[in-house]
């Protein structure tokens, strides 16, 4: 009698490099070429360690070859509003640019919460990433990010500065940008413009207060705190908010806001008032999204390029790869007034 056989398909020893070595009559460095996606390897001999690949069944472990190698072909992108169509579109920019150098992006949302953020930066830093992108929550706080980033990851933070982080960090201008916006309005003759949205307590929105507030100061005028109305930089809530802007005998004319998703949900409070943004009152906007252009009326905006700065952002990090990186930089990206329908002289003064 035969002695059956105790091994099973479930319980086979895996395949190992030496095996695929082996089959395909190559050396055991030119399988992990292949693997690593080299382009040093011959397209025929390639072909040959693929097809031998396959025929074993081979799994290829990469987070085990990451930490063998201390390297990583992922980049993790941390967002803090992916609702917001500017960080979509800043997304898009880093994924396109991280692509184009063979990374992968890891993505996580905050939706703007400190807590959600230690919790997402904790399970991408499992799969060991090259580095981190991170566009941080409001109230984010260094410490906590260091503990459970290290003090070796190469970062990149982007719009919002942390206190006492010294990581690099890629800014827009918001200060001018808002700057240029409340400039304009003043050019069309708004004397009464407020600003709207945002919370006071961001460093992006403190930074386009202060232009908005330089610009009124240059131009004589005075800002008045019941128009600095602050609304999550969303569309549903600056819609809802609209009558902040309304209170009391006098109203403004024109508002410089936060950005484009508060300008837009500012026109459909307008609407709802039986004001026709873009006539009856005046507005800006801030990042110009796509959807700035073809808003009713299309947006004044000030446009910041958001899938460019994602694409600069990837390759501000990937410089950091590898590089001695003794000292913190910071880079400003400029920003540019974009002028369309909805800012009108005002109606009456």
């Amino acid at each position: 009698m035969k002695k059956a056989a105790t091994g099973s398909a479930s319980t086979q020893r895996a395949p190992t490099v030496c095996d695929i070595a082996a089959g395909a009559g190559v050396s055991r460095a030119t399988v992990s070429l292949v693997l690593r996606e080299s382009p040093l390897v011959h397209a025929d001999t390639r072909a040959r360690v693929q097809a031998e690949l396959k025929k074993q069944n081979y799994v290829y472990n990469r987070g085990a070859a990451n930490l063998r190698r201390r390297t990583s072909n992922a980049i993790a992108l941390v967002i803090n509003d992916l609702a917001n169509p500017f960080f979509a579109e800043f997304a898009t920019g880093v994924d396109e640019a991280l692509g184009e150098r063979g990374y992968v992006t890891l993505l996580g949302n905050t939706g703007e919460s400190p807590q959600r953020q230690q919790a997402v930066l904790a399970s991408l830093m499992e799969h060991t990433p090259a580095g981190l992108i991170l566009s941080p929550a409001e109230h984010s706080d260094a410490a906590q990010l260091r503990s459970v980033l290290g003090p070796h990851l190469p970062v990149l933070v982007f719009n919002r500065k942390i206190e006492g982080g010294n990581w690099d960090f890629l800014a827009l201008d918001n200060q001018h940008g808002a700057e240029l916006a409340t400039a304009h309005l003043i050019e069309r003759g708004h004397r009464r413009i407020a600003f709207y949205g945002g919370h006071a307590d961001s460093s992006s929105c403190r930074q386009r207060r202060a232009g908005f507030e330089k610009a009124m100061r240059a131009a004589g005028l005075h800002a008045r705190k019941e128009w600095m109305i602050e609304t999550k930089p969303s569309r549903i809530d600056s819609a809802a908010s609209t009558p902040a802007l309304f209170q009391g005998k006098h109203h403004p004319t024109a508002a410089v806001c936060y950005n484009d998703a508060v300008a837009l949900g500012l026109m459909l409070g307008l609407v709802a008032r039986s004001l026709r943004p873009g006539r009856d009152f005046a507005l800006t906007g801030f990042d110009d999204i796509p959807e700035a252009a073809l808003a009713s009326p299309p947006l004044t905006t000030i446009a910041t390029q958001p899938r460019e700065r994602g694409r600069q952002a990837a390759e501000l990090l990937l410089a950091q790869l590898g590089a001695a990186h003794t000292r913190f930089r910071q880079t400003t990206a400029s920003a540019q007034l974009q002028v369309r329908a909805s800012t009108p002289p005002p109606t009456c003064t």
